[in-house]
């Protein structure tokens, strides 16, 4: 049975998968010599005593389960380099994936197939907090999924995660081992929620839909840590905003400390009728058990579920982007997304020298005062000349991925920078930016920067640049707009919701000729972008409009600037927050001159440009918060 038809039949009915793996291998009466001397090391039964593991396999199948995971949970490189035998992920995941292949074919009838799911586990070892690098596991897990497919496995199970860049690293492992071998089977996610209410890193269970779906993952839910009573209000959230399926394998109840170890509360009848409750609430259509549970928890569930309808779904997908801890949705209730612009070594100097200086508590103040100003995103870019991008991305990316609430959006012309931060960073980032500058060849930046983008489940700034250069005018603008939102949607299957234009904006101080109307071409293509595209996101480097001006010119007409492009339909705008005004604190004489330089109103003995420097003349900034 493929993995196709699994999905098949998740769309028709509840799949029931199996118990608890551990809590029947303490039961089995094993000594050191069933473990070759590796005591507490679960996956080396699949070679030394298979006997066993088909004996629970079979159990669980015969009490009704339709799935059954196979005995890989630790064939990761953190829990088998514990043990020495790094090298052997791929053998014992293939072993522990051929036993359950048998016994589940030996089980499945025409009428009734029995399914493999691949479990794939965290490990000990948590590359957010620096234990290991991604890389090192995301190979691990290619790996382990290249044996268990050998093995015959439906699915990938990536389950107990405790760190969304584990997971990533998981999911994405497993998507490069089955491109490897030439073969699809649904991804399944699993993440952890502790009695905290949060996994176990900090994140929300928001953070979690946000980061992982992208990934293109075909189930989502939660298991371990827990009974199902903790669980629920986490699962609601997944059935609300995951478009894909919802799956949930609790522990046999929150488990209590005895002599003996752990001990888990929850008998048949009451674990059954919990996950019936998960069914008939949230439409949840993979059910099973974790750690507590056995055959007889199964044969009852088997039993509760028989005839039961799932409620009907209606996911709604709030496209957005997260951090570790918490997701940000791109449209905002109360206004535009603000970008801060101040983790920028182009545009901040404060943020620049420390970075020059390997000041980074410097660094990570900067980006700590931009939380406080009001910034909803942070902008992150590291170019400088002479630098190390990658290696800098990388330390900074590390230390915002724990030090910052907010999202991060990665700002670079260079692939190899992009992918260092999106390595670095368990949540969703904004990739600032793609654009045909180089046009679309095998060679250009964008044809480099795109499959990372892919990959990672990135969001994409898209800058109206193509091989004539920067667009100037607003039909070039839309023009441009077109090509990439056409092009990012149909070649890459990007979402036009993940889209973000940036129509580009240009000093319109500058005195000469060809820049005077620049503003207002920028507001005039953000209406007909928006009108256009109703679900595409938009933003702007706000400040380049005022390039040049006084501080204090500088503040009110990137504020008066960004109210004009808001109304035109601007989504995001990437500034320094506490440094916008509200219009209710700019003087009307102010605004008037910026609102006339804006939109290039010459006339006849006027000139804006002169009239806005002869309003500011002498004046100073005023910090508005």
């Amino acid at each position: 049975m493929s993995g196709r038809d699994l999905l098949g039949a998740l769309a028709e009915r509840v799949v029931v998968a199996d118990g608890a793996m551990g809590t029947m291998l303490q039961t089995a009466g094993l000594d050191l010599d069933d473990f070759a001397g590796l005591e507490g090391c679960n996956e080396i039964l699949n070679v030394t005593r298979p006997d066993v593991i088909r004996s629970i396999h079979d159990a669980y199948l015969a009490a009704g389960a339709d799935a059954v995971e196979t005995n890989t949970f630790g064939a990761n490189w953190a829990n088998l380099a514990e043990y020495g035998i790094a090298d052997r992920i791929e053998e014992l995941a293939a072993a522990g994936a051929r036993l359950a292949r048998d016994v589940a074919d030996g089980w499945s009838t025409p009428d009734r197939p029995r399914w493999v799911l691949g479990a794939v586990g965290p490990g000990t070892k948590l590359p957010t907090l620096g234990h290991v690098d991604y890389r090192t596991l995301r190979d691990a897990y290619q790996r382990q999924t290249a044996g268990m497919l050998a093995g015959g496995i439906d699915a990938v199970l990536v389950e107990t995660a405790q760190d969304l860049l584990q997971a990533k690293a998981a999911i994405l492992g497993a998507r490069r081992a089955m491109a490897a071998a030439g073969r699809a089977v649904p991804v399944i996610a699993h993440v952890t929620v502790e009695t905290t209410g949060t996994m176990l890193l900090g994140s929300e269970i928001g953070a979690a839909v946000t980061a992982l779906e992208p990934l293109g993952v075909d189930l989502l839910g939660l298991n371990c840590a827990t009974g199902p009573a903790e669980m629920s209000e986490h699962l609601r959230h997944v059935s609300r905003h995951f478009r894909g399926a919802v799956s949930v394998m609790p522990n046999a109840g929150l488990p209590q400390l005895g002599p003996d170890g752990a001990v888990y509360p929850l008998g048949p009848a009451d674990l059954a009728a919990a996950l019936r409750g998960f069914v008939t609430d949230y439409g949840t259509r993979l059910v099973g058990g974790c750690c507590g549970t056995t055959p007889e928890h199964v044969r009852v569930l088997v039993a509760a579920l028989d005839g039961v309808e799932p409620a009907r779904r209606d996911p709604r997908r709030e496209p957005g982007v997260a951090s570790l801890y918490q997701s940000v949705a791109f449209r905002q209730d109360a206004g535009v997304l603000m970008v801060g612009e101040r983790t920028n070594a182009n545009g901040s100097k404060a943020f620049r020298d420390a970075l020059l200086a390997d000041r980074l508590d410097d660094c990570m103040e900067i980006a700590r005062g931009q939380i406080r100003d009001g910034a909803h995103l942070l902008d992150l870019n590291v170019d400088y000349v002479a630098r190390d991008g990658a290696g800098d991305m990388r330390v900074l990316a590390g230390r915002l991925a724990t030090t910052s609430t907010l999202p991060i959006m990665l700002d670079s012309t260079e692939p190899a920078v992009i992918e260092a931060g999106l390595e670095m960073l368990g949540g969703r980032c904004v990739v600032n930016s793609v654009n045909f500058e180089d046009g679309e060849g095998p060679t250009s930046r964008f044809a480099r920067m795109m499959p990372l983008i892919q990959e990672h489940g990135a969001a994409a700034v898209a800058l109206t640049i193509d091989e004539e250069g920067q667009a100037r005018t607003e039909e070039s603008k839309v023009r441009v707009a077109e090509r990439l939102i056409t092009t990012l949607t149909e070649g890459w299957g990007m979402a036009v919701a993940d889209i973000i234009v940036d129509p580009l904006t240009f000093p319109i101080g500058t005195g000469q000729e060809e820049t005077r109307r620049d503003g207002l071409e920028t507001i005039a293509a953000l209406r007909e972008i928006k009108r256009r595209w109703p679900d595409v996101q938009t933003t702007l480097g706000v400040s380049n409009v005022s390039f040049g001006l006084s501080p204090a010119g500088r503040q009110v007409l990137n504020s008066v600037f960004l109210h004009e492009c808001v109304e035109a339909g601007l989504d995001s705008a990437i500034v320094h927050a506490s440094k916008i005004l509200p219009s209710s604190k700019i003087p009307d004489e102010q605004r008037q001159a910026a609102l006339d330089l804006v939109y290039d109103r010459r006339r006849e003995g006027f000139d804006p440009l002169q009239r806005f420097l002869e309003v500011f003349s002498g004046v100073s900034t005023a910090s508005s918060k």
